[in-house]
Order: C-alpha cells, then sequence, then structure tokens
C-alpha cells in the first residue's frame, strides 16, 4: 500500500492529469498556480503573471478578466499574487510601482522584487519557458507591470497593461527590449487616458507610456494604424483603434496600443478578451 501511495506521488510529479490550482512560496505565504491539464514538467511552458489592481486581490482581478479559463487550451501556467496591504484605512491592497502609483502612504515596500520573487520560485519549481515570461496588470497592476519590464527586463518577454501607465522618471533604456502592450479606455476617469496625477505625482497617458518604450525599444516613436478589435461588450462594434510601434525596434521590443473608444476604468470585457490578449503575448516571446 505504501509503494502504491509512493508511485502515485511519483508520476503526480511528473505529470498533472487535470487542471489544478497548486501552491507556491515567493515570501509572502502560499501563493495559488494554476497549472495546465496534462502538464508534463519535461516540456516547458509559459508563465503569466496577473497583478490586480489598487483594493482588488488575485483572484478577484482573474475572476474579472478570466484568463485562467484559457490555462489548459492555451498551455500556460498562471500566478496572479496579492499587494501589500495598507498599514492604515482600510488597508487595501496596492504595489508600489511608481511615484504616482499607488504606495499612499510612503510604506517603501520592494514590490518589483517581490515579483521577481514569484517568477524565480515559479521557475524552481515549474518547466518554464524563459523566452515566454510575462506580466499583465490592471490599473495599479498596469504600473506594476511597466515597473517590472524595466527592472526585469532580461527575464519578461513582454507584458499588457489595462488601464495603467508607465513611469514619467527619466531613466536610461532597460539592458533588454521588451515587448508592451497597452489597453486604455478614453472615458477612464480613474486613470485618464490623456494622463494625469496622483496626490500631485504624474503619469503619463496611454500614448505617452508606450511611445516611452517605443523608444526604449529602438522603435520609430509614431504608431502605424493597425485594424480594429471589438474589446468592450457594451460598446457597439469594433470600437478598439490599434496603433503599431514595430519599426526598427531592437530584437525583443515593440509596443502597440489598443484604445478603447468609450471604455471606462473597468471596461466590460468582451467574452474574447482574454484570448485576445493571450495570443498577442504569446506572439511576442524573446528572441
Amino acid at each position: 500500500m505504501k509503494r502504491i501511495a509512493w508511485l502515485s506521488a511519483v508520476l503526480l510529479s511528473f505529470c498533472v492529469g487535470t487542471s489544478a490550482a497548486q501552491t507556491v512560496d515567493a515570501g509572502r505565504g502560499e501563493l495559488p498556480i494554476r497549472v495546465p491539464a496534462g502538464y508534463d514538467r519535461a516540456s516547458p511552458v509559459p508563465l503569466v503573471v496577473l497583478l490586480h489592481g489598487y483594493t482588488s486581490s488575485g483572484a478577484e482581478q482573474d475572476a474579472y478578466m478570466k484568463f485562467v479559463e484559457l490555462v489548459d487550451s492555451h498551455r500556460f501556467l498562471l500566478v496572479h499574487p496579492d499587494g501589500t496591504r495598507e498599514s492604515g484605512g482600510d488597508n487595501n491592497r496596492f504595489w508600489n510601482a511608481s511615484k504616482a502609483c499607488c504606495d499612499l502612504m510612503a510604506s517603501g515596500v520592494d514590490d518589483s522584487a517581490y515579483v521577481r520573487s514569484v517568477i524565480d520560485v515559479v521557475k524552481a519549481d515549474y518547466n518554464v519557458d524563459p523566452k515566454r515570461v510575462y506580466v499583465i496588470g490592471h490599473s495599479n497592476g498596469g504600473f506594476m507591470s511597466y515597473r517590472a519590464a524595466y527592472d526585469h527586463s532580461e527575464t519578461i518577454a513582454a507584458i499588457a497593461s489595462l488601464a495603467g501607465a508607465a513611469s514619467t522618471e527619466r531613466q536610461p533604456a532597460p539592458r533588454s527590449p521588451v515587448h508592451v502592450l497597452q489597453i486604455h479606455g478614453t472615458d477612464d476617469r480613474a486613470i485618464a487616458y490623456d494622463g494625469g496625477e496622483i496626490q500631485g505625482s504624474a503619469y503619463p497617458g496611454a500614448v505617452g507610456s508606450v511611445e516611452r518604450w517605443a523608444a526604449y525599444n529602438g522603435c520609430a516613436v509614431e504608431g502605424t494604424t493597425g485594424g480594429a478589435r471589438d474589446l468592450e461588450r457594451e460598446i457597439a462594434g469594433s470600437e478598439t483603434t490599434v496603433a503599431q510601434y514595430a519599426a526598427g525596434c531592437r530584437p525583443g521590443g515593440s509596443g502597440e496600443l489598443w484604445t478603447i473608444t468609450g471604455g471606462s476604468h473597468i471596461p466590460v470585457l468582451a467574452e474574447t478578451f482574454n484570448r485576445q490578449v493571450i495570443d498577442w503575448l504569446f506572439a511576442h516571446p524573446k528572441p
């Protein structure tokens, strides 16, 4: 009987037969990780890190964006960590991503290092394709995805930011190019499409965020029209315009902006939103 139990454990260590939520620990307690059905440690798979918005949580963020629904069909690992809780007020969760967003109580917590730790721990426990590590973020999580891309450019292949923004700080280009996708609604009242400030600290607009990364990546800083998409369920037609920043880029870098005309800070996402984002990311690995 003991031998059977031992053999079962060994087989499970090599192949997960059904899609399952397992856990890893990157220093802040156990963190659920979704593993695709039939996962085989001999075959490398992409890693997707999903970062929630201010006051939210990883679980709430994926309940909204529904990337977990694609784990089996698109064969990737999914992890959605929680940010730090504020020490006062409503104890909201946040990411310390930039001067503007969203360490509003000046805790100084190093969330960039934590995100890197999450990636490293998953890499240690699973067979992650080193050319396909991706970060997706919404709002404060979008800010954090830009921060992670800058600090860990040699590791992260591409990011997708919904209603987030890059930093306004003058910085040299990161060590490695990173593909950047910014998704933003023109009627966003929380993180303005054209940029703004939070508690006196400025953040760039959607165009400015992508143009900054286009410059980092050596691309032409003027985008070209790339068609239209349907990302918002309650806005009729293909309401989203696409601008691509792909000319002259260094290998491994590009920029793209999906502008949701009439879209809010929390768009009512189309059923295919998750697939469109994942397909874009997976089309942009490290070289």
